[in-house]
């Protein structure tokens, strides 16, 4: 692999473009431009780490950034959740060979991993192999993005100017350049809010103390938190239905706890998904597990309940909303989980001309694919790199952070995804056409079927943010 070399942007551009109002046309002829800076990678999670892999196997120089102190830091969180695909999805075709070449053996393809495992027995020995370590920057926050010497506004050379990151690391912001941008941050740490407006309110906020976004480890000390407690959880998807579970099982030794599942869809057997039809066993299970607890009554459904705020009384919380138009109150509820899935984060990318749909907030061109008000599941055509383009020439958002909002995403998307584009930025356009993947169905995937529509693997992400 190349020396990465950074320099400090010093001149300015000039080349004129389309007006930022109209879709750009790339040509299918690629040029290459600042061949002697790095692409940059943002996040170290699964798909950060592959894009990485593809492009040290192609002998490009990168460099990868990631804001917390480990390999997979976001993956951690929830590493006591198994998830519903196999090994066999889960890791990269090209990570996999630099693995092997250094005697890495993979683990039972047809298993299901936890997400600890996820980090242990995969992330961490790639991101230990000598094609990639030495290009991998922990504790290194992007906090800003823009174009060498050009504002957002600026149109003129904007297509040939490298990028300019602003990177936090050691108490110190560095300014970095690189040829191109690979953005495999993820939605994690930006939950969704519990009112189904959308709308985070500073009730919500302060209540933080008693609300958890995402699937709680109730193996460790959380158990006591919830054990004896009326617990309320938020969201129709495969993480609310893993966090109900982990309750119920709570409830066997503590049966004083009550579990009450506050959802939209217009009826419970909606949430039940595929069941025995989906072709992720591990995943048809949920379905047809949590059908069986709620047959039993060991679980409370409010449903449909839309949230319109929260209150606190007597040391509980009362959750208000309404029920097929009529105002409603759940009181007294001592804890409420939140899986209600995430949305991007793009404060960082301000000075980046973007692509992104205003609904899914999803990279523009997959929004039709990937809408969860028309799809019900995570099967989406094969993509690549110039699905994945936006309006600033080799920008690219990835993994995650390409579906926006929607919640059906498959980490061999992800890797699909930066192979094409790795491919891409090598000057392999061929490679970068020839897109193919092979994703599980779940046997009720169609169009006009949203109330259906399923998060996948991945579970809810979390909330720090506080009320001012």
């Amino acid at each position: 692999m190349k020396n990465i070399e950074f320099k400090v942007a010093s001149s300015s551009c000039c080349t004129p473009r389309v007006p930022l109002n109209t879709k750009e046309t790339v040509k299918e002829e690629y040029v290459p431009d600042n061949r002697n800076l790095p692409v940059a990678i943002i996040g170290a999670g699964p798909i950060g780490l592959a894009a990485a892999a593809h492009l040290a196997e192609r002998g490009q120089p990168f460099i990868l950034f990631e804001a917390g102190p480990s390999i997979g830091q976001n993956i951690l969180q929830w590493g006591h959740v198994r998830l519903f695909s196999p090994w066999q999805y889960n890791i990269d075709k090209a990570a996999e060979r630099l693995l092997r070449k250094q005697g890495w053996q993979p683990p039972v393809l047809t298993e299901l991993p936890f997400g600890q495992e996820i980090v242990n027995q995969y992330l961490r020995p790639l991101a230990q192999l000598p094609e990639l370590e030495p290009y991998i920057m922990l504790n290194a926050k992007v906090v800003s993005i823009s174009k060498k010497n050009a504002d957002k506004m600026k149109s003129a050379n904007r297509a040939a100017a490298s990028f300019v990151l602003y990177v936090e690391r050691n108490g110190n912001t560095e300014r970095l350049e690189a040829r191109a941008v690979i953005d495999a941050s993820g939605t994690w740490g930006h939950s969704n809010p519990l009112n189904a407006d959308g709308i985070w309110t500073c009730e919500e906020r302060d209540l933080k103390d008693h609300i958890y976004y995402g699937i709680p480890d109730l193996s460790s000390e959380q158990r006591q938190k919830y054990a004896g407690k009326r617990v309320a959880v938020v969201g129709g998807g495969h993480s609310a239905i893993n966090t109900l579970l982990d309750l119920a099982k709570l409830k066997e030794t503590n049966p004083t706890t009550e579990i009450i599942w506050v959802m939209r869809k217009k009826s419970v057997d909606e949430a039940y998904g595929g069941e025995e039809n989906d072709q992720l066993e591990a995943r048809g299970a949920l379905g047809s597990h949590i059908h069986q607890l709620i047959d039993a009554g060991q679980i409370q459904v409010v449903t449909p309940f839309l949230i319109e705020g929260l209150s606190k009384h007597d040391g509980r919380m009362n959750i208000k909303g309404t029920a097929n138009g009529e105002g409603k109150e759940i009181q007294g509820i001592d804890e409420i989980i939140v899986n209600r899935g995430s949305r991007p984060d793009f404060s960082f990318l301000s000075e980046i001309r973007l692509s992104i749909d205003p609904a899914t907030e999803s990279v523009e061109a997959l929004a039709p694919l990937i809408d969860p008000n028309v799809h019900s599941c995570g099967t989406v055509r094969p993509h690549g790199e110039k699905e994945l383009r936006h309006l600033d020439k080799n920008f690219y958002l990835v993994g995650m952070k390409s579906y926006g909002r929607a919640p059906t995403f498959l980490m061999a998307t992800g890797y699909e995804q930066v192979r094409s584009i790795a491919a891409y930025l090598d000057g392999d356009l061929e490679s970068a056409l020839k897109v193919e993947l092979e994703l599980p169905e779940t046997g009720v995937c169609g169009i006009n079927s949203a109330p259906n529509a399923n998060d996948c693997c991945m579970p809810a992400a979390s909330s720090t943010s506080g009320c001012n």
